[in-house]
């Protein structure tokens, strides 16, 4: 949100585009919302905020959360990423924070940052 270059731009701007599927939550929404209307920039209004977040909620896949694996990582702040992934049955959990979840791969998750996940899927 803070650059239009880079790998997370890239992979912001193709959520929707039917390459991935992008699974979301309440959680997880509000922790979007959370950590970018903080660190807000005059570059970014909320109401931008607002519609990138809307967006989110018309592509992505709304997933229940069962809380079933707590307490899991290190953080626990982190485990509703980790519950999300699970219960959706995802493949992969994107994130630059790949320390803090050094155990999930025993869930069969990857933990991939953008730009190996761009890479993987052929879009770098």
């Amino acid at each position: 949100m803070r650059s239009r270059r880079g790998a997370s731009f890239k992979l912001l701007s193709l959520i929707g585009d039917d390459l991935f599927d992008t699974f979301i939550s309440v959680a997880l929404l509000f922790e979007y919302e959370d950590v970018l209307k903080r660190n807000a920039t005059v570059t970014i209004s909320n109401d931008s905020i607002d519609a990138i977040l809307d967006y989110f909620c018309l592509v992505g896949i709304n997933t229940e959360i069962f809380y079933l694996w707590r307490p899991f990582l290190k953080d626990p702040k982190d485990d509703f990423v980790v519950e999300l992934a699970s219960n959706a049955h995802a493949d992969f959990i994107i994130t630059y924070n790949k320390k803090d979840f050094v155990t999930v791969p025993q869930l069969g998750i990857k933990v991939l940052d953008p730009k190996e996940f761009l890479t993987l899927i052929g879009e770098l």
